[in-house]
């Protein structure tokens, strides 16, 4: 199974960079993972909320294809402690899902077309965090996730 983090903007502050690049070598031992950055023009920033958040989702939907299982990390999603989102992984494995699209989209979310799209939504706490910040979040509990089907000791409960 493969496993594509979809993120608008490059990551802005280099301790967060550091630290997403730390557990996305760790997750190479786990499963085949790969960022992807959407860059958006300095133009489209000028517009209003609607028309950039439809220039994201045109971007994003042009890397998706159609037999992916796609999940926006939203604040309104399904929360899911650790262990539930390790299991939720291995279903996703058994399942033979070739490639899961993990998304994060930029600082207005997403557009509805892409709530449409998802198979499924995703949140990683009741509180907000930017969406620089999530991206470093998101890689290390998807790390933990693969630790915990390995049986490892890096998660304690």
């Amino acid at each position: 199974m493969k496993i594509l983090l979809l993120q608008i903007d490059k990551t802005q502050n280099s301790y967060l960079s550091e630290g997403i690049e730390i557990y996305s070598k760790r997750l190479i031992n786990y499963s085949s993972f790969d960022i992807n950055t959407i860059q958006i023009s300095k133009n489209i920033r000028k517009r209003s909320v609607l028309e950039q958040k439809l220039e994201e989702t045109k971007l994003i939907l042009q890397q998706i294809q159609n037999d992916d299982f796609l999940i926006l990390l939203d604040e309104n999603g399904k929360e899911l402690n650790s262990i539930e989102f390790s299991d939720f992984i291995l279903k996703q494995q058994n399942r033979s899902t070739k490639r899961i699209i993990f998304i994060i989209g930029g600082p207005f979310g997403f557009d509805t077309k892409l709530y449409d799209r998802a198979n499924y939504i995703l949140s990683l706490s009741k509180m907000t965090f930017s969406h620089q910040m999530i991206r470093l979040f998101f890689v290390e509990q998807l790390y933990r996730a693969f630790t915990i089907l390995k049986g490892e000791k890096y998660h304690h409960e």
